[in-house]
């Protein structure tokens, strides 16, 4: 038996079909609204979660550029320690210490301003600043020292060296202390010499005592006191507007090392930061200070730290 369809059913799908093209053309139905109106809050709330997150990423690497001091990577040393100007510290054995200027110490970016891309790279040999100064201090044992630039920088050796002394002979320096005292020489045996190098010379270096500068920082091996040419030059967010005043920490923390002096922190808000603070870490409330003692002799002193 063939079934048939009644001839009702399909005048019922026909008139059904106009309705539903009339409908379309009179707009969307209630339920459809409801659905759109649904779909843009999800995709408003997404966006706004998004955005959020974003901005607590964005405060959170601001925060740690701010505690770094600037910018830059993290110093670390074989032995976990990190100074004040801007690299990784002494080793166990030996006078050897390594200081982050930021950065690390800055960070602190590691670099500060625009010129941190015009440091070059250099051919690991020196030019020893030439003549010498009579003795500084009244310390009992004078501590013979040498300044070298590496070759091929556009700084001055003796320029520099003139700069390396009157840190040295500055009354707030460390010949306060009535034991240290320094004559500058240019030839014969040396006690430590200050080595103003590139960025590449300084990690080598500073890396045969185990000492990671991370192209960035200054550290004190041997009797070998090796400055950053970065943190010479471009200082760290600290110091930015006084870059004479952080030359003079970079000598002071670091000669300070090489006189056995350890890292301190900052003694109490508004006061000066010790000179072997590693304040490139951060002035934890201190004020920025490149000297450890003050005009009047007294010693610039915080907590010890490792």
């Amino acid at each position: 038996m063939t079934h048939r369809t009644p001839p009702s059913r399909p005048d019922r799908r026909r008139r059904g079909g106009r309705r539903s093209r009339a409908s379309a053309h009179r707009g969307p139905t209630r339920r459809g609204m409801l659905m759109a109106g649904s779909f843009a809050v999800i995709v408003l709330a997404t966006v706004g979660y998004v955005a959020m997150a974003h901005g607590e990423r964005s405060e959170a690497s601001a925060g740690a550029g701010r505690e770094s001091g600037g910018g830059g990577r993290p110093s670390a040393s074989a032995t976990g320690r990190v100074e004040a100007d801007g690299a990784p510290s002494r080793r166990p054995a030996g006078r050897s210490s390594a200081s982050p200027s930021a950065s690390p110490t800055g960070s602190a970016s590691s670099g500060t301003g625009s010129r941190a891309k015009d440091i070059p790279a250099g051919p690991g040999t020196f030019t020893v600043a030439a003549g010498g100064g009579g003795r500084i201090g009244k310390g009992a044992k004078v501590l013979r020292y040498a300044v070298s630039v590496e070759d091929g920088l556009e700084l001055s050796a003796a320029e520099t060296a003139e700069e390396v002394d009157r840190i040295l002979a500055d009354p707030r320096g460390w010949t306060a202390d009535g034991v240290s005292s320094f004559q500058r020489v240019s030839s014969g045996a040396t006690d430590f010499e200050v080595k103003v190098a590139t960025p590449g010379t300084v990690d080598r270096i500073c890396g045969e005592y185990g000492l990671d500068t991370g192209g960035e920082v200054n550290c004190s091996v041997g009797s070998q006191v090796m400055v950053n040419l970065k943190r010479w030059l471009l200082a760290t967010p600290f110091y930015v507007q006084d870059i004479p005043q952080y030359r003079a920490l970079i000598v002071n923390h670091e000669v300070g090392h090489f006189l056995g002096h350890g890292h301190q922190t900052c003694p109490g808000p508004g006061r000066p930061a010790p000179a072997m603070m590693q304040q490139i870490k951060g002035l934890h409330g201190c004020v920025i200070n490149a000297w450890p003692y003050d005009a009047d002799g007294k010693a610039i002193t915080g907590p010890a730290v490792p």
